[in-house]
């Protein structure tokens, strides 16, 4: 599978997430897909600041973009706001 197959499965997994990011004025992007797999996000609008970022990423991002594109290795969200 090459690299844009992948990133489109990575974008359904996001796409069912970004309506509850939407609606607290957030989001997330892809910054880069690594020849090993490693997926690079970034939360961007209030996403980029809020104290529950760790939770969203792990319960909601993570676990849907894996779910689609089981070829992702490692996840790394760049600005991930610290516990």
């Amino acid at each position: 599978m090459n690299k844009q197959e992948i990133l489109s499965k990575v974008e359904v997994g996001l796409g069912k997430v970004r309506p509850f990011l939407h609606s607290d004025g957030g989001d997330v992007k892809i910054v880069e897909l690594s020849e090993d797999g490693v997926l690079k996000l970034e939360f961007v609008g209030n996403c980029s600041s809020c104290s529950m970022s760790n939770m969203t990423f792990k319960s909601g991002i993570e676990e849907n973009i894996l779910r689609e594109a089981p070829e992702i290795k490692s996840i790394i969200v760049i600005n991930l706001t610290p516990n």
